[in-house]
């Protein structure tokens, strides 16, 4: 018998107090307890209590991966949530232990760094090969005229083409490529030549294969050991693993690979407050090593090596491709089912829905800046 399906145990006095406190902060962000709400939080086990109340955002996942509680909108509820700023009235220790371990270390070095490929992006391409659609392209989709999800991506892509001013014979390098779908999309509509950095195994070897016979060198490489000239630099959805330590080093040898007429796009998720970690059941089980960067943090960075020609913000549309992902492993998940289990399964489902939460409630953004060593003569004016 599942724990979702299990009967409940009698309270005792100490879980009734617990499920009081957690019934009244809840009350804060209009969820009920048990409630007849989609958003409603549905309780299975009494633990649940003292592993919120304890580690705060840690314990929420934990034990919705656990089948501790369920809700049936679970992205609505994650939402009422973070409006009500609960995420910050209770903090775990494990939040508390990154704050300190984030002063004492940089995370995101040359050895930590191949943690994220491993733990994540090697998971396996036929998950995110259901995931993602027809381009295994694991970022926000442009949504602006699209109606599909591929349509999204395509849209994203020609996009970034476009704001870089692409054009035949460019090398163009892509730190953080992948799958290789943004090069080869760049190349076949545009004609450059490609070299992709990736520190995933597994994404090189799907790269190699998808842009063979195209202009493209797929690289196992870290970022800081690239040191080569070339025409145009496009990152997407790479930055969140650099970590603020690092920030200024990835502009400075950025800068040093273009030309005086070279510009560079930068595609990222933003957060709205300057911090140096990330959440704890991040961390722990999505994106080890990771932090998303603030405006000003960016600024900083960049600030005398490259001159900010273009900033564009689209965070909404970060939600609509995390719910069209969600649909697309939901509606795959028997045949993916033989390879993953149920608390994986519910690990997913929370990493989709918590994200969806926090670009709805515009806690995070997405955001392209296009950015030139020395300024475009006459001044730049982008695509849209």
């Amino acid at each position: 018998m599942s724990r979702a399906s299990a009967p409940q145990r009698t309270l005792s006095r100490g879980d009734r107090a617990l499920r009081d406190r957690v019934a009244a902060l809840l009350a804060r962000a209009e969820v009920t307890l048990d409630g007849d709400q989609p958003w409603d939080l549905q309780v299975h086990d009494p633990r649940f209590f003292a592993r919120v109340l304890a580690q705060g955002s840690l314990g929420l996942g934990e034990s919705y991966m656990d089948g501790d509680w369920d809700a049936p909108a679970l992205d609505a509820l994650l939402a009422r949530l973070l409006r009500a700023r609960l995420n910050h009235q209770v903090v775990g220790w494990a939040d508390r232990w990154a704050a300190v371990r984030a002063r004492l270390i940089n995370a995101q070095t040359r050895r930590r760094a191949v943690t994220v490929g491993e733990r994540h992006y090697d998971l396996g391409n036929d998950l995110y090969a259901a995931m993602l659609g027809k381009r295994l392209v694991y970022s926000c989709g442009y949504w602006r005229s699209a109606r599909t999800l591929d349509a999204a991506q395509e849209a994203k892509l020609d996009l970034v083409c476009r704001k870089l001013q692409l054009t035949p014979g460019q090398r163009v390098l892509d730190i953080g490529c992948g799958w290789g779908e943004a090069l080869r999309f760049a190349t076949e509509r545009y004609g450059i030549h490609g070299i992709g950095l990736t520190i995933s195994c597994e994404q090189a070897a799907y790269a190699r294969e998808l842009c063979r016979g195209l202009p493209i060198e797929i690289r196992v490489q870290d970022y800081r050991d690239f040191q080569e000239p070339v025409d145009r630099i496009f990152s997407i959805g790479m930055f969140e693993h650099v970590g603020v330590r690092n920030y200024r080093h990835y502009f400075e040898l950025a800068a040093q690979c273009l030309p005086a007429d070279g510009l560079m796009l930068l595609h990222t998720i933003g957060t709205n407050v300057s911090t140096n970690r990330t959440d704890p059941w991040i961390e722990r089980y999505i994106f080890p090593n990771s932090m998303l960067p603030s405006a000003a943090q960016i600024t900083a960075a960049s600030e005398g090596r490259f001159v900010l020609e273009d900033w564009h913000s689209f965070g909404p549309d970060y939600d609509r491709t995390l719910q069209a992902w969600r649909d697309n492993v939901e509606a795959a998940w028997d045949r993916l089912s033989a390879r993953y289990d149920t608390r994986f399964r519910r690990m997913w489902r929370f990493y989709l829905a918590a994200s969806m939460a926090t670009f709805r409630e515009r806690q995070c953004q997405l955001w392209q800046l296009v950015l030139s060593p020395r300024g475009v003569p006459g001044g730049y004016v982008a695509p849209r």
